[in-house]
């Protein structure tokens, strides 16, 4: 495998990291109705969402940060700055019209993000040596 440049590396690592948290915060950012009444369907798809943008958020984090420190220590931290992501996003949700910033969305943003960290510590590791070396050749595994 070629190396890369340093520009280029921190480009390839973080690049994913910055534009998924740009996606995150501009979805954030669009004002939601109100709604007169509630339905069950648009909670769930809504829910749904934010557990799968932090977990997405969560493996990226995984993928930049492995490649300078320990795979448990960049577990770690990609569970940290995830969840202080979402609460900077509920946060930055307040100064939304139409929005106003919940900790029960955190709750499902940290659930993704735990999901996530199940799923690379204790999971892929299980996998058969094929899809493993794929992971491995995007930085995940």
């Amino acid at each position: 495998m070629k190396t890369m440049s340093a520009r280029k590396k921190l480009l390839y690592l973080w690049g994913p990291v910055f534009l998924w948290s740009v996606v995150i915060f501009t979805f954030s950012s669009h004002p939601t109705g109100t709604a007169s009444q509630f339905y069950w369907n648009d909670f769930l798809l809504k829910k749904t969402a934010h557990v799968l943008e932090y977990m997405f958020l969560t493996i990226l984090l995984y993928r930049a940060l492995s490649v300078t420190c320990s795979k448990g220590q960049a577990l770690k931290h990609s569970v940290i700055l995830a969840i202080l992501y979402a609460a900077t996003d509920e946060i930055h949700q307040g100064f939304t019209p139409g929005r106003e910033p919940t900790l029960r969305d955190v709750g499902f943003d940290t659930i993704g993000t735990l999901i996530a960290a199940y799923t690379i510590w204790n999971i892929l590791p299980l996998l058969p040596e094929r899809p493993r070396n794929w992971l491995k050749k995007l930085g995940i595994a």
